[in-house]
């Protein structure tokens, strides 16, 4: 019996591998699919840009800005602020924006089930056009930004769309180089892969955008989703819309520079994904409408955060059977393997070698071999975040919040000429 979990075990483990260098090669040899970049010149529509905001002091007032600054028509954009409760000078911020700009309306919750999700559900009360686009508060978005992502949505099958992350704060610590080595595979050769093959990209929550009357049409966001972003990609999948990846519409993030930081969005991130998981694996695999390439890759999408621990077991049922005596030698080469390159959607070795080469940057070659530091925080963070859940369902769920990344930012980078940063951005603003 556990030979046969063992079996088990490395099967799945090549079956994840198979799909990542399926996914390099066609990153950098296939057919590349973009289908809406020519969309420069058209008839924009009316647009609704929502910004998530919880206590967000020191980075808010950058994304309104770059959003007042952006290449869209001005009389077509409104600008919704969501301050959910925050408790410091966030709602200051914005009001001040919202008296010099008519664009600007700001929505203050005060009360309601805590989450984003809930924050969005009610801010979409106030939305009065077809396509939203949400940001949250730490993302700074390039001034063409806006027009690639609604470009998409002149295609009536599209009901949701995601642009490419990519780190602002790169250079300030190891591990915001690593991240962005990271960020860098898992879009530019995992998501336009997906995209590239006809599969299932996945709407991120953030630099994106959703059709008003496919959200309406699925119930609007769900408020006990942990990860609202999962949640809607299968959603709207199984509902016959498809979500577009727009791998060159750029938008800044700030990502972690502390471990603990790092730990805590990892197992926020792995929570919900999980419980997507179990939501919709089995309606995504019985989808008669879904193709059966997209069914398989919904399936193995929704099971990326399980093989942290699905490693972990595969070792220690490694170390039982070796001291049973029983022989392991081609497995265990397997596993060894596997642990590795196959960690879920944090991009696989050869992912990140492959967008290093395409970003132009082989530079960031050299700092690969580090890689499997970050990999191995990562397999400990989803396999604790896995347990935790497994305890959470049999003795109650944890009380569902705004579970924000801490922000290390201390002050608007727009406002400091002297910042790199800022340099960078306001050449593509």
């Amino acid at each position: 019996m556990l030979m046969d979990l063992f079996s088990t075990i490395i099967l799945l483990i090549c079956i994840y591998t198979f799909r990542h260098y399926c996914f390099t090669l066609n990153r950098l040899f296939g057919r590349q699919r973009h289908p809406y970049v020519d969309v420069e010149t058209a008839v924009w529509p009316p647009i609704t840009v929502l910004i998530a905001a919880h206590n967000e002091e020191a980075v808010v007032a950058d994304i309104i800005k770059a959003l007042l600054e952006a290449d869209y028509p001005r009389e077509k954009m409104t600008i919704i602020p969501v301050n959910d409760r925050s408790t410091d000078r966030t709602r200051e911020i914005i009001d001040a924006f919202a008296e010099e700009h008519p664009s600007i309306e700001p929505f203050h919750r005060v009360g309601g089930k805590p989450g984003k999700a809930a924050a969005l559900k009610e801010a979409m009360l106030r939305v009065n056009t077809e396509v939203v686009l949400i940001f949250d508060a730490d993302y700074i978005p390039g001034k063409a930004l806006l027009r690639q992502l609604v470009a998409p949505f002149f295609d009536p099958e599209i009901g949701a769309v995601m642009g490419r992350v990519v780190p602002l704060n790169v250079g300030k610590k190891c591990l915001t180089r690593l991240l962005d080595l990271e960020r860098s595979g898992g879009y530019q050769v995992d998501q336009q892969a997906r995209m590239n093959l006809h599969l299932v990209p996945q709407y991120g929550g953030t630099v994106a955008g959703v059709r008003k009357v496919a959200l309406e049409e699925i119930g609007g966001w769900n408020q006990n989703a942990l990860a609202e972003d999962t949640d809607l990609t299968y959603r709207l999948l199984l509902a016959g819309w498809k979500t577009a990846y727009e791998n060159r519409a750029e938008c800044y993030e700030e990502v972690p520079e502390r471990w603990p930081v790092r730990v805590r969005q990892i197992m926020r991130w792995a929570k919900g994904h999980n419980q997507a998981m179990i939501s919709y694996i089995v309606p995504t695999a019985k989808c008669s409408s879904l193709g059966w390439f997209e069914r398989v890759d919904g399936v193995l999408l929704l099971g990326v955060y399980l093989m942290g621990p699905v490693l972990l077991l595969g070792w220690l049922l490694a170390v039982v059977l070796f001291y049973t005596g029983v022989q392991i030698g081609g497995g265990l080469t397997v596993l060894a393997l596997g642990a590795f390159t196959t960690l879920g959607n944090f991009a696989a070795f050869f992912e990140i070698a492959a967008a290093a080469r395409l970003d132009g940057s082989r530079q960031r070659i050299r700092l690969l071999p580090l890689t499997l530091f970050g990999f191995t925080v990562s397999l400990i963070s989803v396999s604790q975040a896995a347990w935790q859940q497994a305890q959470e369902s049999l003795f109650g769920s944890a009380e569902l919040v705004w579970d924000k990344t801490e922000r290390s930012r201390t002050a608007p980078v727009l406002d400091d000429p002297l910042s790199p940063a800022a340099h960078v951005l306001r050449g593509s603003l």
